[in-house]
């Protein structure tokens, strides 16, 4: 076949393909080893001088003619293969902009460092402890003996050994008065050379766990815990410590707090605190806020101290319940389904 017509040939093939792979395999076919041009050029050996003159140069001609058609149609598939990424990607930038998204505290944390911040202003520490923690700190050191009915009522998580069985001494801790055992020991233990130990007033804010789970239980929940004990702490001044946050966190000064008798197993006499609100959805109806009491001898004698020389109280709320009140919300678990729609209502 004449060069000529071979590099029109090629010429044409390339340009009916649009697979680069394909393009490699229709160059082979006229510059490979058995291709149409390398078949030629063979032949040159069994012609004449001047016949291979004139032979080689026309199959120069159609070579370097097949290998710019097939650089040329390389290129433009590179270019197309380009703009097709291009248009798939591409980004409308009339489309107005997303903007920064603002981030803030949870609700639960908010109303955590308010609750901290209003009793670090009265002169209580904020203390911390371990959310594993042992039988005796949780229930023993608590007045809560092994066949103590108060026991059955924290639905307890309780943790499996290395057996695979119930470890019935370390469970998840269902309050926070563990962290007020544990600093009562080590503020013993700090001030035993002294002949009077020095006051303790310490909140224990934390998570804790129990197995219940509703609108308004989680088994995942908030606790704060206080503590004051002293040489002549009295049930007065909790009621004025008590009545005082209450309404420095709700901001109202005709908020109404009452005391009414309970059991505790850790304090005696023990008491719920009642709010009543004033104004809003909520007027004249009574909710219980927290317990309280005067803190059992027994528990004075478990960690340490003399109960016939100090005494004083301690209570405990749920932050996730005063955040419910204080924001208007319903429902406990909201708080916790990290539903981001829910959560951006308090950034």
């Amino acid at each position: 076949m004449n060069p000529d017509q071979i590099a029109q040939e090629a010429a044409a093939a390339f340009a009916a393909t649009n697979d680069p792979d394909a393009l490699e395999q229709i160059k082979a076919r006229y510059l490979g080893r058995s291709g149409q041009i390398t078949e030629l050029l063979k032949k040159l050996a069994g012609l004449s001088p001047e016949e291979k003159k004139s032979a080689g140069a026309a199959i120069n001609r159609a070579k370097t003619a097949i290998e710019a058609a097939l650089n040329a149609r390389r290129e433009e598939l590179r270019r197309q293969a380009l703009e097709t990424k291009l248009a798939d990607e591409s980004l409308d930038v009339t489309l107005p902009g997303r903007g920064e998204t603002r981030s803030g505290l949870h609700p639960v944390t908010r109303t955590l460092e308010r609750i901290e911040a209003l009793f670090r202003s009265i002169g209580f520490e904020v203390a911390d402890g371990p959310e594993i923690e042992a039988d005796f700190q949780n229930f023993t050191a608590l007045n809560m003996p092994e066949d103590h009915p108060a026991r059955s009522m924290h639905d307890t998580f309780f943790l499996l050994d290395e057996n695979g069985q119930v470890a019935g001494d370390v469970l998840l801790r269902t309050h926070t008065s563990p962290i007020q055992v544990r600093y009562m020991q080590a503020h013993v233990a700090k001030y035993a050379h002294l002949p009077t130990m020095p006051e303790i007033r310490v909140i224990a804010p934390g998570r804790v766990y129990r197995v219940d789970s509703d609108a308004t239980h989680s088994p995942m929940f908030h606790q704060v815990e206080g503590l004051w004990i002293g040489e002549d702490v009295s049930f007065a001044d909790l009621k004025g410590v008590a009545a005082d946050f209450l309404r420095r966190f709700f901001e109202s000064d005709d908020l109404q707090v009452r005391f009414r008798p309970s059991f505790f197993p850790f304090t005696e006499p023990s008491a719920e605190i009642d709010v009543a609100f004033m104004s809003g959805a909520l007027k004249g109806r009574w909710l219980e806020i927290a317990g309280c009491g005067m803190v059992h001898p027994n528990v004075l004698r478990h960690v340490g101290i003399d109960p016939e020389k100090y005494l004083g109280f301690a209570f405990g709320m749920g932050p996730d319940r005063l955040t419910m009140l204080r924001y208007g919300v319903n429902d406990l678990r909201l708080f916790f389904d990290g539903d981001l729609r829910f959560l951006r209502q308090f950034v």
